[in-house]
């Protein structure tokens, strides 16, 4: 009786956590998704600007080339993957040469298409920075769920594997963990 009692705990303790890593991995695959979702605003808003550029800016191909490349490399890494984070990375740069050349076209930055699709490029950028963040933390839990004790003993019988993080690019962690100048 009590080697019954005994072996149903057990049981019970091993489907507890099988349950609890198969919600953690569960809600990371969701907030990876709330990430590829911001991400594919931003390529269909692409297009809209690069052709609003061209009627203003045509002899700037070489900037526009650059957006649509970069646009096109990150749409074809759609898994997590130094590739993915690359290319993504490489599409914010070419997007913000773009907003730069609005500098040197004083009609284009009056351009209430362009304004509007900067805006809401803008609003995209700050969307897809939250998703990456709300996927980081569940990440995190994910990850440290799976390293703890007693769970890690379970992990590698279920084939639970840990989860990348959807990191800043050097450039952009150094901008961040920068304290901000400020000049009178």
């Amino acid at each position: 009786m009590i080697i019954g009692i005994i072996l149903g705990l057990i049981i019970l303790w091993v489907i507890l956590i099988y349950n609890a890593l198969i919600s953690a991995r569960q809600r990371t695959r969701e907030a990876w998704s709330t990430v590829e979702t911001q991400l594919k605003r931003r390529y269909d808003l692409i297009p809209n600007l690069v052709e609003t550029v061209k009627g203003y800016a045509a002899h700037e191909s070489k900037t526009l080339e650059a957006v649509i490349a970069a646009r096109n490399l990150a749409i074809h890494n759609q898994d997590l993957s130094p590739q993915k984070e690359q290319t993504e990375n490489m599409l914010t740069g070419a997007l913000k040469s773009i907003f730069a050349l609005s500098e040197n076209y004083p009609n284009l930055k009056a351009d209430a298409s362009f304004v509007e699709l900067q805006r809401e490029l803008s609003d995209t950028e700050t969307k897809i920075q939250a998703a990456r963040q709300f996927y980081n933390t569940a990440v995190l839990s994910y990850n440290t769920r799976i390293q703890v004790f007693p769970n890690n003993l379970l992990v590698r019988f279920f084939h639970f594997e840990p989860e990348r993080f959807f990191e800043l690019e050097e450039t952009e962690r150094a901008a961040v963990s920068a304290a901000p100048r400020v000049q009178f």
